[in-house]
Protein backbone atom coordinates (compact mmCIF):
# COMPACT_ATOMS: atom_id res chain seq x y z
CA UNK A 1 0.00 0.00 0.00
CA UNK A 2 1.04 3.76 -0.96
CA UNK A 3 1.44 6.01 2.17
CA UNK A 4 0.05 8.28 -0.12
CA UNK A 5 -3.14 6.45 -1.41
CA UNK A 6 -3.34 5.69 2.56
CA UNK A 7 -3.09 9.74 3.16
CA UNK A 8 -5.55 10.61 0.21
CA UNK A 9 -7.71 8.22 1.77
CA UNK A 10 -7.90 9.06 5.39
CA UNK A 11 -7.25 13.59 4.33
CA UNK A 12 12.81 -6.98 22.39
CA UNK A 13 13.42 -7.53 19.33
CA UNK A 14 16.34 -9.06 21.96
CA UNK A 15 19.53 -9.12 20.12
CA UNK A 16 20.56 -12.59 20.78
CA UNK A 17 22.31 -13.33 23.46
CA UNK A 18 24.82 -15.91 22.00
CA UNK A 19 28.13 -16.95 23.87
CA UNK A 20 30.10 -16.80 21.16
CA UNK A 21 33.93 -16.95 20.53
CA UNK A 22 35.70 -16.42 17.19
CA UNK A 23 39.16 -17.85 16.34
CA UNK A 24 41.44 -17.16 13.87
CA UNK A 25 43.81 -20.41 13.77
CA UNK A 26 45.20 -19.86 10.46
CA UNK A 27 46.62 -16.95 9.35
CA UNK A 28 45.31 -15.15 6.09
CA UNK A 29 46.85 -15.40 2.66
CA UNK A 30 47.64 -12.21 0.76
CA UNK A 31 45.76 -9.51 0.89
CA UNK A 32 43.85 -10.18 -2.36
CA UNK A 33 39.88 -9.11 -2.81
CA UNK A 34 38.45 -11.70 -4.87
CA UNK A 35 35.51 -9.52 -5.25
CA UNK A 36 35.50 -6.52 -6.47
CA UNK A 37 31.72 -5.14 -4.18
CA UNK A 38 31.91 -1.59 -6.36
CA UNK A 39 32.10 -2.80 -10.02
CA UNK A 40 28.64 -2.14 -11.41
CA UNK A 41 28.31 -5.71 -12.35
CA UNK A 42 30.21 -9.20 -10.74
CA UNK A 43 31.04 -12.10 -11.98
CA UNK A 44 29.91 -14.72 -9.61
CA UNK A 45 32.60 -16.79 -8.25
CA UNK A 46 31.65 -21.18 -8.71
CA UNK A 47 31.87 -22.60 -5.22
CA UNK A 48 31.58 -25.85 -3.72
CA UNK A 49 30.40 -26.34 -0.38
CA UNK A 50 30.64 -30.01 1.19
CA UNK A 51 28.62 -30.98 3.83
CA UNK A 52 29.46 -30.09 7.58
CA UNK A 53 30.74 -33.39 8.59
CA UNK A 54 30.83 -34.55 12.47
CA UNK A 55 34.34 -33.89 14.64
CA UNK A 56 33.28 -36.89 16.69
CA UNK A 57 32.52 -40.32 15.10
CA UNK A 58 30.10 -40.34 18.51
CA UNK A 59 28.26 -37.04 17.51
CA UNK A 60 24.70 -37.34 18.88
CA UNK A 61 23.49 -34.95 16.13
CA UNK A 62 25.26 -36.59 13.27
CA UNK A 63 21.98 -34.70 10.70
CA UNK A 64 23.02 -31.51 11.48
CA UNK A 65 25.83 -30.98 9.43
CA UNK A 66 23.31 -30.56 6.14
CA UNK A 67 21.56 -27.83 7.87
CA UNK A 68 24.36 -25.93 8.64
CA UNK A 69 25.64 -26.54 4.82
CA UNK A 70 22.14 -25.29 3.15
CA UNK A 71 22.88 -21.83 5.74
CA UNK A 72 26.14 -21.27 4.01
CA UNK A 73 24.68 -22.10 1.08
CA UNK A 74 21.61 -19.76 1.32
CA UNK A 75 23.49 -16.97 2.63
CA UNK A 76 25.69 -17.11 -0.51
CA UNK A 77 23.51 -17.37 -2.76
CA UNK A 78 21.83 -14.25 -1.52
CA UNK A 79 25.08 -12.30 -1.63
CA UNK A 80 24.81 -12.40 -5.26
CA UNK A 81 28.39 -13.08 -5.46
CA UNK A 82 28.68 -16.99 -5.83
CA UNK A 83 27.52 -19.91 -8.19
CA UNK A 84 27.11 -22.92 -6.08
CA UNK A 85 27.84 -25.93 -7.63
CA UNK A 86 25.45 -28.86 -7.49
CA UNK A 87 26.54 -31.90 -5.72
CA UNK A 88 25.49 -34.20 -7.84
CA UNK A 89 28.83 -32.76 -9.72
CA UNK A 90 31.31 -33.92 -6.62
CA UNK A 91 34.04 -36.52 -7.65
CA UNK A 92 34.37 -36.54 -3.71
CA UNK A 93 32.46 -36.09 -0.67
CA UNK A 94 34.92 -37.04 1.30
CA UNK A 95 37.66 -34.24 2.66
CA UNK A 96 40.21 -33.63 4.42
CA UNK A 97 39.17 -30.06 6.23
CA UNK A 98 42.92 -29.57 6.91
CA UNK A 99 44.12 -30.80 3.72
CA UNK A 100 42.02 -31.27 0.62
CA UNK A 101 42.66 -32.94 -2.50
CA UNK A 102 42.09 -29.79 -4.83
CA UNK A 103 42.25 -31.25 -7.89
CA UNK A 104 39.35 -32.86 -7.35
CA UNK A 105 37.65 -29.33 -7.20
CA UNK A 106 39.64 -28.02 -9.93
CA UNK A 107 38.37 -30.95 -11.90
CA UNK A 108 34.95 -30.11 -11.80
CA UNK A 109 35.23 -26.48 -12.27
CA UNK A 110 35.47 -24.70 -8.70
CA UNK A 111 36.92 -22.02 -7.91
CA UNK A 112 36.76 -21.83 -4.24
CA UNK A 113 35.90 -24.88 -1.78
CA UNK A 114 34.38 -24.40 1.60
CA UNK A 115 34.68 -27.90 3.74
CA UNK A 116 33.76 -27.50 7.50
CA UNK A 117 32.97 -29.76 10.64
CA UNK A 118 31.17 -29.38 13.92
CA UNK A 119 30.87 -31.08 17.52
CA UNK A 120 27.76 -30.70 20.03
CA UNK A 121 28.40 -30.63 23.65
CA UNK A 122 25.22 -30.34 24.95
CA UNK A 123 23.29 -27.32 24.51
CA UNK A 124 26.40 -26.00 23.51
CA UNK A 125 27.94 -26.13 19.41
CA UNK A 126 31.73 -25.77 18.05
CA UNK A 127 31.52 -25.37 14.58
CA UNK A 128 35.07 -24.83 12.61
CA UNK A 129 35.23 -23.66 8.29
CA UNK A 130 38.01 -23.31 5.86
CA UNK A 131 37.59 -21.53 2.48
CA UNK A 132 40.33 -22.55 -0.14
CA UNK A 133 41.45 -21.19 -3.30
CA UNK A 134 41.24 -24.23 -5.51
CA UNK A 135 43.47 -22.42 -8.29
CA UNK A 136 46.14 -21.18 -6.35
CA UNK A 137 45.77 -24.40 -3.93
CA UNK A 138 45.69 -22.18 -0.56
CA UNK A 139 43.55 -21.82 2.25
CA UNK A 140 42.45 -17.87 2.42
CA UNK A 141 40.45 -18.31 5.54
CA UNK A 142 39.81 -20.77 8.84
CA UNK A 143 37.33 -19.84 11.83
CA UNK A 144 36.16 -21.67 14.39
CA UNK A 145 33.05 -20.31 16.52
CA UNK A 146 31.26 -21.83 19.70
CA UNK A 147 27.80 -21.20 21.02
CA UNK A 148 24.50 -22.00 21.73
CA UNK A 149 22.89 -24.65 20.17
CA UNK A 150 19.41 -22.57 19.68
CA UNK A 151 21.79 -19.94 17.86
CA UNK A 152 23.20 -22.03 15.28
CA UNK A 153 21.56 -19.59 12.30
CA UNK A 154 23.28 -16.91 14.08
CA UNK A 155 26.27 -18.45 14.88
CA UNK A 156 26.69 -19.56 11.04
CA UNK A 157 25.73 -15.92 9.85
CA UNK A 158 28.46 -14.60 11.53
CA UNK A 159 30.78 -17.34 10.07
CA UNK A 160 29.43 -16.49 6.68
CA UNK A 161 29.99 -12.32 7.64
CA UNK A 162 33.78 -13.49 7.99
CA UNK A 163 33.93 -15.17 4.62
CA UNK A 164 32.44 -12.27 2.35
CA UNK A 165 34.83 -9.97 4.45
CA UNK A 166 38.14 -12.22 3.60
CA UNK A 167 36.58 -12.38 0.14
CA UNK A 168 35.71 -8.55 -0.57
CA UNK A 169 36.79 -6.67 2.56
CA UNK A 170 33.72 -5.33 3.62
CA UNK A 171 31.19 -6.93 6.24
CA UNK A 172 28.31 -9.20 5.24
CA UNK A 173 24.96 -8.35 5.86
CA UNK A 174 23.82 -11.98 7.09
CA UNK A 175 23.40 -10.81 10.66
CA UNK A 176 21.11 -8.14 10.28
CA UNK A 177 17.24 -7.71 10.44
CA UNK A 178 14.03 -6.81 8.18
CA UNK A 179 10.67 -5.32 10.21
CA UNK A 180 7.43 -5.71 8.01
CA UNK A 181 3.87 -5.69 7.66
CA UNK A 182 2.28 -8.95 6.92
CA UNK A 183 -1.60 -10.24 7.27
CA UNK A 184 -0.92 -13.78 8.43
CA UNK A 185 -2.89 -13.54 11.24
CA UNK A 186 -5.92 -12.10 9.14
CA UNK A 187 -5.16 -8.61 10.48
CA UNK A 188 -2.19 -5.93 9.51
CA UNK A 189 0.60 -6.77 12.02
CA UNK A 190 4.23 -5.99 12.27
CA UNK A 191 6.87 -8.51 12.25
CA UNK A 192 11.03 -8.72 12.99
CA UNK A 193 12.79 -11.66 10.60
CA UNK A 194 16.34 -12.08 9.84
CA UNK A 195 17.52 -10.45 6.96
CA UNK A 196 16.96 -13.82 4.96
CA UNK A 197 13.30 -14.75 6.24
CA UNK A 198 13.59 -16.79 8.86
CA UNK A 199 12.99 -16.61 13.08
CA UNK A 200 9.53 -14.32 11.90
CA UNK A 201 8.39 -13.24 14.89
CA UNK A 202 5.29 -11.05 16.00
CA UNK A 203 5.84 -7.48 17.08
CA UNK A 204 2.55 -6.12 17.52
CA UNK A 205 -0.79 -7.66 18.67
CA UNK A 206 -3.19 -4.70 18.13
CA UNK A 207 -5.97 -6.88 16.22
CA UNK A 208 -6.21 -3.64 13.64
CA UNK A 209 -4.34 -2.28 11.15
CA UNK A 210 -0.58 -1.46 12.00
CA UNK A 211 1.35 0.19 9.61
CA UNK A 212 4.89 1.20 8.63
CA UNK A 213 7.14 0.33 10.66
CA UNK A 214 10.70 1.06 10.98
CA UNK A 215 13.73 0.74 12.82
CA UNK A 216 16.09 2.37 14.29
CA UNK A 217 19.83 2.64 13.15
CA UNK A 218 20.59 0.23 16.08
CA UNK A 219 17.82 -1.98 15.79
CA UNK A 220 16.67 -1.60 19.05
CA UNK A 221 13.58 0.55 18.67
CA UNK A 222 10.94 0.27 16.30
CA UNK A 223 8.96 3.33 15.22
CA UNK A 224 5.31 2.88 14.09
CA UNK A 225 1.75 3.82 13.24
CA UNK A 226 -1.68 2.05 14.47
CA UNK A 227 -5.08 2.30 14.89
CA UNK A 228 -5.23 0.10 17.72
CA UNK A 229 -7.18 3.30 19.54
CA UNK A 230 -8.99 5.97 17.27
CA UNK A 231 -6.80 7.30 15.22
CA UNK A 232 -3.66 6.76 13.28
CA UNK A 233 -1.44 6.95 16.36
CA UNK A 234 2.43 7.25 16.14
CA UNK A 235 4.63 4.38 18.45
CA UNK A 236 7.96 3.93 19.04
CA UNK A 237 8.84 0.54 20.53
CA UNK A 238 11.86 -0.35 22.43
CA UNK A 239 12.52 -4.05 21.67
CA UNK A 240 14.84 -4.99 24.24
CA UNK A 241 12.22 -4.38 27.09
CA UNK A 242 9.30 -4.24 24.99
CA UNK A 243 8.06 -1.21 26.46
CA UNK A 244 5.57 0.90 23.97
CA UNK A 245 5.38 4.71 23.77
CA UNK A 246 3.34 7.05 22.24
CA UNK A 247 4.99 9.96 20.50
CA UNK A 248 2.31 11.18 18.47
CA UNK A 249 -1.35 11.31 18.66
CA UNK A 250 -2.10 14.88 17.46
CA UNK A 251 -5.48 15.50 15.42
CA UNK A 252 -5.29 13.87 11.98
CA UNK A 253 -2.19 11.69 10.41
CA UNK A 254 0.54 10.74 12.61
CA UNK A 255 2.56 8.48 9.87
CA UNK A 256 6.00 7.23 10.55
CA UNK A 257 8.61 8.20 8.68
CA UNK A 258 12.57 7.81 8.97
CA UNK A 259 15.20 7.82 11.67
CA UNK A 260 18.17 10.56 11.59
CA UNK A 261 21.58 8.48 11.20
CA UNK A 262 22.21 8.84 14.77
CA UNK A 263 18.62 7.49 15.98
CA UNK A 264 18.23 11.03 18.13
CA UNK A 265 15.41 12.69 15.37
CA UNK A 266 12.15 11.14 13.31
CA UNK A 267 10.57 12.63 10.48
CA UNK A 268 6.95 12.00 10.11
CA UNK A 269 3.83 13.61 8.47
CA UNK A 270 1.71 15.13 10.51
CA UNK A 271 -1.56 17.25 9.32
CA UNK A 272 -1.58 19.99 12.15
CA UNK A 273 -2.35 22.64 9.94
CA UNK A 274 -4.69 20.86 7.29
CA UNK A 275 -2.93 19.39 4.64
CA UNK A 276 -0.03 16.44 5.36
CA UNK A 277 3.20 18.23 6.12
CA UNK A 278 6.72 16.66 6.94
CA UNK A 279 8.02 17.42 10.76
CA UNK A 280 11.18 16.23 12.37
CA UNK A 281 10.28 15.61 15.94
CA UNK A 282 12.62 14.52 18.82
CA UNK A 283 12.09 11.01 19.93
CA UNK A 284 10.02 11.89 22.96
CA UNK A 285 7.05 13.55 19.98
CA UNK A 286 8.45 16.96 20.77
CA UNK A 287 7.98 19.04 17.57
CA UNK A 288 11.58 20.08 15.85
CA UNK A 289 10.86 22.22 12.73
CA UNK A 290 7.92 22.26 10.35
CA UNK A 291 9.61 20.53 7.10
CA UNK A 292 7.23 21.50 4.45
CA UNK A 293 4.96 24.38 4.12
CA UNK A 294 3.17 23.50 0.65
CA UNK A 295 -0.63 23.47 -0.11
CA UNK A 296 -0.11 19.84 -1.32
CA UNK A 297 0.26 16.99 0.15
CA UNK A 298 4.18 16.10 1.51
CA UNK A 299 4.95 12.63 2.72
CA UNK A 300 7.26 10.01 2.97
CA UNK A 301 10.21 11.46 4.48
CA UNK A 302 13.30 10.22 4.79
CA UNK A 303 16.87 11.29 5.76
CA UNK A 304 20.16 11.72 4.14
CA UNK A 305 23.10 9.93 5.22
CA UNK A 306 24.67 12.66 6.72
CA UNK A 307 21.19 14.03 8.51
CA UNK A 308 21.26 17.10 6.40
CA UNK A 309 18.57 16.84 4.32
CA UNK A 310 15.45 14.71 3.78
CA UNK A 311 13.76 13.27 0.60
CA UNK A 312 9.64 13.47 0.36
CA UNK A 313 7.18 12.87 -1.75
CA UNK A 314 5.10 15.75 -2.79
CA UNK A 315 1.69 16.00 -5.11
CA UNK A 316 2.45 19.93 -5.52
CA UNK A 317 3.51 19.67 -9.61
CA UNK A 318 0.27 17.41 -10.07
CA UNK A 319 1.65 14.06 -9.58
CA UNK A 320 3.41 12.44 -6.94
CA UNK A 321 7.04 13.51 -7.14
CA UNK A 322 9.99 13.01 -5.05
CA UNK A 323 11.52 16.32 -3.54
CA UNK A 324 14.83 17.37 -1.57
CA UNK A 325 14.38 19.56 1.29
CA UNK A 326 17.77 20.94 2.67
CA UNK A 327 17.47 21.45 6.14
CA UNK A 328 20.51 24.02 6.98
CA UNK A 329 19.63 26.51 3.86
CA UNK A 330 15.49 25.61 3.67
CA UNK A 331 16.13 25.05 -0.06
CA UNK A 332 13.67 22.65 -1.99
CA UNK A 333 14.60 20.64 -5.28
CA UNK A 334 12.29 18.56 -7.44
CA UNK A 335 14.26 14.68 -7.97
CA UNK A 336 12.62 12.99 -10.02
CA UNK A 337 10.52 13.99 -13.04
CA UNK A 338 10.08 10.61 -15.20
CA UNK A 339 7.05 8.62 -14.24
CA UNK A 340 3.88 9.43 -13.53
CA UNK A 341 3.63 8.08 -9.87
CA UNK A 342 6.78 8.40 -7.91
CA UNK A 343 7.02 7.27 -3.98
CA UNK A 344 8.84 5.50 -0.89
CA UNK A 345 12.11 7.67 -1.47
CA UNK A 346 15.02 5.33 0.94
CA UNK A 347 18.35 7.14 0.78
CA UNK A 348 21.36 4.50 1.06
CA UNK A 349 24.14 4.60 3.16
CA UNK A 350 26.56 5.24 0.12
CA UNK A 351 24.32 8.05 -0.85
CA UNK A 352 21.70 6.29 -3.76
CA UNK A 353 18.33 6.97 -3.51
CA UNK A 354 15.78 3.97 -4.03
CA UNK A 355 12.13 4.90 -4.84
CA UNK A 356 8.84 3.16 -6.43
CA UNK A 357 8.14 4.33 -9.90
CA UNK A 358 5.51 4.20 -12.27
CA UNK A 359 6.95 4.15 -15.76
CA UNK A 360 4.35 1.85 -17.63
CA UNK A 361 1.59 0.76 -15.97
CA UNK A 362 3.25 -0.64 -13.02
CA UNK A 363 5.33 0.18 -9.89
CA UNK A 364 9.27 -0.85 -10.15
CA UNK A 365 12.19 0.22 -8.30
CA UNK A 366 13.92 2.91 -9.53
CA UNK A 367 17.22 4.12 -8.07
CA UNK A 368 18.77 8.28 -8.86
CA UNK A 369 21.56 10.18 -7.45
CA UNK A 370 20.69 13.01 -4.96
CA UNK A 371 21.55 15.32 -7.90
CA UNK A 372 19.24 13.84 -9.59
CA UNK A 373 21.96 11.86 -12.74
CA UNK A 374 21.77 8.40 -13.43
CA UNK A 375 18.34 7.34 -13.02
CA UNK A 376 18.48 3.57 -13.53
CA UNK A 377 15.20 1.11 -13.71
CA UNK A 378 16.28 -1.99 -11.74
CA UNK A 379 13.23 -4.26 -11.56
CA UNK A 380 10.76 -4.87 -14.56
CA UNK A 381 7.94 -7.30 -15.57
CA UNK A 382 4.89 -8.57 -13.97
CA UNK A 383 3.13 -7.11 -11.13
CA UNK A 384 4.33 -4.22 -8.75
CA UNK A 385 7.40 -3.75 -7.34
CA UNK A 386 7.51 -1.37 -4.04
CA UNK A 387 8.63 0.08 -1.12
CA UNK A 388 12.61 -0.28 -1.09
CA UNK A 389 14.71 -0.05 1.85
CA UNK A 390 18.41 -0.44 1.40
CA UNK A 391 20.78 -2.25 3.38
CA UNK A 392 22.54 -0.94 6.20
CA UNK A 393 25.44 -1.10 3.94
CA UNK A 394 23.73 0.45 0.80
CA UNK A 395 24.68 -2.58 -1.55
CA UNK A 396 21.44 -4.29 -1.29
CA UNK A 397 17.56 -3.26 -1.61
CA UNK A 398 14.61 -5.20 0.36
CA UNK A 399 11.30 -4.37 -2.07
CA UNK A 400 7.50 -5.58 -2.10
CA UNK A 401 6.14 -7.57 -5.23
CA UNK A 402 3.18 -9.05 -5.85
CA UNK A 403 4.60 -10.66 -9.41
CA UNK A 404 3.64 -14.25 -7.42
CA UNK A 405 -0.14 -12.88 -7.06
CA UNK A 406 0.27 -12.03 -3.56
CA UNK A 407 2.94 -9.57 -1.90
CA UNK A 408 5.96 -10.84 -0.93
CA UNK A 409 9.96 -9.45 -0.34
CA UNK A 410 12.46 -9.73 -2.52
CA UNK A 411 16.54 -8.97 -1.93
CA UNK A 412 18.29 -7.51 -4.61
CA UNK A 413 21.71 -6.38 -5.17
CA UNK A 414 22.16 -2.56 -6.15
CA UNK A 415 22.42 -2.81 -9.11
CA UNK A 416 19.00 -4.54 -9.43
CA UNK A 417 20.60 -8.17 -10.01
CA UNK A 418 19.95 -11.53 -8.13
CA UNK A 419 16.50 -11.06 -7.08
CA UNK A 420 15.81 -13.49 -4.61
CA UNK A 421 12.01 -14.06 -2.51
CA UNK A 422 12.62 -14.49 1.41
CA UNK A 423 9.02 -14.73 2.62
CA UNK A 424 6.66 -17.74 2.00
CA UNK A 425 3.58 -17.58 -0.13
CA UNK A 426 1.09 -18.07 2.77
CA UNK A 427 0.81 -14.46 3.51
CA UNK A 428 1.33 -10.91 1.78
CA UNK A 429 4.43 -9.26 3.35
CA UNK A 430 4.88 -5.31 2.83
CA UNK A 431 6.53 -1.86 4.04
CA UNK A 432 10.26 -3.17 5.00
CA UNK A 433 12.25 -1.79 7.29
CA UNK A 434 16.42 -3.07 7.61
CA UNK A 435 18.31 -2.37 10.38
CA UNK A 436 21.90 -3.92 11.94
Amino acid sequence: MKKLKYILGYLSFHLSLVLFLFFIFIKQGLCILYIDINAPTIRKIKVAIVDFSPIDKEEKRPDLGQKLTKIVENDLNLSGYFSIIEKSAFLTKQVDIKNPNLRDWSAIGAELLIVGRYRTIEKSIQVEVRVFDVYWAKQIIGRRALGELKFVRYIMHKLDNEIIKALTGAPGIFTTKIAFVSNITGKKEIYIADYDGYNMRQITFYSGITLFPKLSPDGRKLMFSSYKSEGPVLYIKDLNTGVVRIISERKGLNVAGSWSPDGKRIAVTLSLKGNPDVYIMDTNGNIIKRVTRYWGIDSDPCFSPDGKKIAFVSNRSGSPQIYIHDLETGKEERLTFEGKYNSDPSWSSRNKIAYSCMLDNNFDICVINPDGTEMRRLTQGPGNNEAPCWSPDGRYIVFSSNRTGRYQLYIMTANGENQVRITPLNADYTSPSWSP
